[in-house]
């Protein structure tokens, strides 16, 4: 919490715990003499001091120019600052220090208006890599994707060194970089790859392939946010083969943990604008209020999810992973972008959310199936078609 929050009687939650220091001015106050009695007041200012419920304290982050060099940690209930949770004067001196040479950056006041992305529903045949350049820059609310394997299946095989893999997933992260709104969130669901082995006497292969994309992405302008796990369950990680050996014959250096788990990242746009900006400058307050998350969300970073499988497509995830994230990241009548759609998952996430959504595929099969789909899930009326015929509900099936 950051500021005094009032009760419906007048008191506010400072009241009720007997908090000494009861607002945000008063805690930068204290740290500002602090700073003073270390003759360091001089060089800093505050970010926005906030209550770390666990131990009662404020934690005011200290600032030098528009760097963030360190925090000073108030005893709420005391008003006294606990050195041994606060940055040590020294450190503070020396980022100080080092900052100082540094240029000002041009930061946004955030006084802008979002704009409402001109964006309809679209399917758009072709690789994401050339087709996203022609959609306009900023048109996009949230990015959700799960990009195709490395050479996991024949399906996957077109690259030729992982790297060109990586290169390739660079530029079309690229792109999404692009068509993001400002301080809008990318999320992706990955996982690590095992290569079978061609013989007997050669070993399997596991790339980790999130830890390398992790990377990539932050290259292309984006910030880490958070690292959820998909939890599927037990036996679903079976099928690959993986671990056993082990199970047969339980000798030590053979174990392999077999996989029932994936990544789902999330990051966000590089922007100096608080999340909150977003949220207060967005063009439709209503949506805003029609977006609120129902209680029964996901608290940890651990979602349980069974996995779906389908003869449509090798490698499916579940439409529940795709509300969740939709959910959780956009607003009502927001754009939703999936740049490797398949058969158009994200879609029909969008569909029963009230979302908007773009679909870029380069397999024509893919394409036809997710025309097909959009037609079942009542998603086909008024569907922009790039590179591919419009969608005629009579002749889908």
């Amino acid at each position: 919490m950051t500021e005094t929050s009032v009760r419906g009687n007048g008191t506010t939650v400072y009241d009720e715990r007997g908090y000494a220091v009861a607002s945000v001015a008063e805690a930068k106050r204290i740290a500002g003499e602090y700073l003073c009695d270390l003759d360091l007041g001089f060089a800093y200012g505050f970010g926005l001091p906030e209550v770390d419920d666990r131990y009662h304290i404020w934690r005011v982050p200290v600032i030098s120019g528009e760097s963030a060099v360190g925090e000073i940690a108030i005893d709420g209930r005391t008003s006294l600052v606990q050195e041994s949770r606060s940055t040590e004067p020294e450190m503070l001196r020396s980022r100080h220090l080092s900052d100082a040479g540094k240029p000002m950056s041009t930061k946004n006041s955030g006084s802008g208006v979002i704009v409402r992305s001109e964006l309809r529903n679209t399917v758009l045949r072709g690789d994401s890599e050339s087709t996203l350049a022609e959609l306009p820059a900023g048109s996009v609310d949230l990015v959700f994707t799960s990009p195709p394997y490395f050479n996991a299946r024949p399906d996957y095989s077109e690259y030729a060194e992982y790297e060109d893999y990586l290169a390739k997933m660079g530029r079309v992260i690229g792109q999404c970089s692009r068509l993001l709104a400002d301080g809008r969130f990318f999320v992706i669901n990955i996982s690590p790859v095992l290569l079978r082995r061609a013989s007997r006497s050669q070993a399997s292969r596991r790339i980790a392939v999130p830890f390398d994309l992790h990377s990539v992405i932050v290259k292309q302008g984006f910030d880490f946010i958070d690292d959820i796990i998909w939890e599927k369950p037990e036996g679903a990680g079976w099928a690959t083969g993986r671990g056993r050996r082990f199970a047969a014959d339980r000798n030590p250096l053979q174990y392999k943990a077999v996989p029932v788990t994936e990544y789902v990242l999330v990051y966000r746009k590089h922007t100096d604008r608080l999340i909150d900006w977003n949220i207060r400058k967005h063009h439709d307050q209503d949506a805003v209020a029609r977006s609120k998350v129902s209680d029964d969300y996901e608290k940890t970073n651990i979602w349980r999810i069974s996995p779906s499988s389908t003869k449509d497509h090798p490698a499916v995830f579940p439409v529940e992973l795709a509300e969740r994230v939709v959910q959780y990241y956009s607003f009502s009548g927001d754009v939703v972008l999936d740049p490797f759609a398949g058969i158009g998952t994200v879609a029909k996430a969008c569909i029963d959310n009230d979302r908007r959504f773009v679909m870029a595929e380069v397999s024509d099969e893919y394409i036809g199936t997710m025309k097909r789909n959009l037609a079942k899930w009542g998603g086909s009326g008024d569907v922009h078609c790039i590179n591919t015929d419009p969608i005629n509900d009579g002749a889908l099936f």
